[in-house]
């Protein structure tokens, strides 16, 4: 806890008591996935909820769920997955993608995630990365699979397990090699149910989670079984998520937060989450929400943005508790959504490698007022420190410095070190051992509320001043002209480097000589006079990973 958070005693207390508690359950030698994510809750109670694109629903018990994960592990079995077998999922939320995770996990195989927007070079990174001995595939998805200059042939050490028939004769003629696939839908229904389950312990692994790849080559993160108690945690403390909400996690599950806190946090806790088939659009968020009564919302900002530039007036919503993960909200959007939405989204800080680390809780007790420009502050059984950036002591109070953890004092801590990279996760420690990096940059306020500034090598150093990227997108992003905004430094002979911005203009805005003036002025009288960037490049759009985070470092490289 944070000076800001200053619990009372008694919550301080209960949370200790909880922490405790869970790790006796999810860090168990005897640990067993099915057990702790299905039997631990009524047969009969709905885990998912699934939405078709006619807003049809239909509910997924834990019984559903349990029999299903039979029937999809000895499907799995037949096909050569054994405990500790890696299975990449290349899938759309629905009932038969929630079944295969379940029936991964029942063998105690592992689960490498396929976001459905990735190409085939991605595909075949994780794949062969992570020594995959079978990947499953939607039909729409199969042809991303198919031998190609980004994934050849030659050393390909996995099969495919397509989940669905092809029911197009075009498709099926211009490929005749699926043919050959195994064909989920048929098996699992003639399938004998596989009873046991694997009891992988604390240390298990459930699943291979690659970064981001926002500053570089993608990282391979093991999740360990015993994370589930800092999943907990974030679902109670950080969503406060009640038995009576309606609780909707829109992100992605072949990402992070949305595997994470849409999948495996509402299993845990036994609370049921909506699972929209389709991708994520404005129209599909407003119905949603509206036609399910959503309580309970989170999401990455992309989201609020696209929901507030769609408006729907004739789609009311009214939440009780609205989340964001991934990148500050603007003060305007923060605004919008409490008129509208009728709560203020909460920003939560998390990394792959550990999951929600920071935020501004919803939980009574700890919870404090949404802030712009405010991380919150460090959650329930995180310990963090702002380190001075050129030495491995604390920074002062307003200075900014390396974002930094103590696994030994964080107790809901699960991150093993990076997937047969030990160079790069020592990299990450100081050299006592004692702080883990982050490789981001924040400061703290003397309230004890946390500020994020850039990623360490995202921060611009012109003519000395130290300028963070987000305070000058925070004033861009203010402009009715904006609609996308992104700021690196690029090199200079006399500066070192001066901030360049990388804006996509709002419709009906041309980019012109005048605008780039007004712009550029914006940010002298509203930021800094050294922190207008001195380079503006209008663009059609900014480069983003699958999971629509910003790639600074193709910027700087075309900068």
């Amino acid at each position: 806890m944070t000076e800001a958070q200053q619990p009372d005693t008694e919550i301080a207390r209960l949370i200790d008591e909880e922490i405790t508690r869970w790790r006796a359950v999810y860090d168990a030698p005897e640990a067993n996935a099915i057990d702790l994510l299905l039997r631990t809750h009524p047969r009969d109670a709905v885990a998912f909820r699934t939405v078709d694109a006619d807003w049809n629903a239909v509910d997924l018990t834990f019984g559903d769920l349990d029999e299903l994960s039979q029937r999809s592990a000895r499907v799995l079995a037949d096909l050569g997955v054994t405990e500790g077998s890696r299975v990449g999922v290349m899938m759309a939320r629905s009932a038969d993608y929630i079944g295969i995770l379940l029936g991964i996990w029942r063998l105690g195989a592992v689960h490498i995630p396929l976001f459905t927007a990735l190409a085939a070079q991605a595909i075949g990174m994780r794949v062969n990365a992570g020594r995959a001995t079978l990947v499953v595939a939607d039909a729409s998805q199969r042809h991303k699979l198919d031998p190609s200059e980004d994934l050849p042939a030659d050393g390909r050490s996995w099969s495919i397990l397509r989940v669905d028939p092809i029911d197009d004769d075009t498709t099926a003629a211009a490929h005749p090699e699926w043919a050959d696939d195994a064909v989920f839908g048929p098996l699992v229904e003639a399938a004998e149910p596989l009873t046991e389950s694997a009891s992988i312990g604390g240390d298990g692994v459930l699943a291979l989670l690659y970064t981001s790849g926002t500053t570089g080559a993608p990282k391979g993160v093991p999740l360990p079984m015993k994370a589930l108690v800092s999943f907990r945690s974030y679902m109670v403390n950080g969503l406060d998520l009640q038995p009576d909400d309606v609780f909707w996690n829109a992100a992605d599950p072949g990402w992070a937060y949305g595997l994470y806190f849409g999948v495996l946090g509402p299993l845990v806790v036994g609370h049921t989450n909506l699972l929209p088939h389709d991708k994520f659009t404005a129209e599909q968020a407003w119905n949603v929400l509206s036609r399910f009564g959503v309580t309970n919302f989170c999401g990455a900002p992309t989201m609020f943005r696209a929901m507030r530039n769609d408006p729907q007036s004739d789609l009311p919503v009214r939440l009780r508790r609205a989340s964001s993960a991934g990148e500050p909200l603007t003060p305007e959007v923060l605004e919008w959504s409490r008129d509208v939405l009728g709560a203020e989204p909460h920003d939560h800080y998390g990394q792959t490698e550990h999951g929600m680390l920071i935020g501004v809780p919803w939980r009574e007790g700890i919870s404090l007022p949404a802030q712009a420009g405010s991380m919150g502050v460090t959650l329930p059984g995180w310990h963090c420190e702002i380190l001075d950036q050129d030495a491995d002591r604390p920074a002062k109070a307003g200075e900014v410095g390396r974002l930094a953890f103590a696994p030994s004092e964080s107790p809901v801590w699960w991150f093993p070190g990076y997937d047969d990279a030990p160079q790069k996760t020592a990299e990450r420690y100081t050299d006592d051992g004692r702080w883990y990096l982050t490789g981001d940059l924040a400061w703290q306020s003397d309230d004890g509320q946390l500020h994020f500034v850039s990623r360490d090598d995202d921060l611009i150093l012109a003519a000395g001043y130290r300028i963070s990227p987000l305070d000058v997108e925070s004033v861009l992003a203010m402009h009715p002209a904006v609609r996308e905004v992104a700021v690196v430094g690029k090199p200079d002979e006399l500066r070192g480097e001066v901030v360049a911005a990388y804006i996509v203009l709002a419709q009906s805005f041309t980019g012109d000589e005048t605008l780039i003036h007004e712009l550029q002025q914006e940010v002298k009288t509203r930021y800094a006079a050294h922190a207008y960037p001195r380079v503006i490049e209008f663009v059609d759009e900014l480069p983003r990973t699958a999971s629509a985070k910003v790639q600074r470092y193709v910027l700087k490289e075309r900068a």
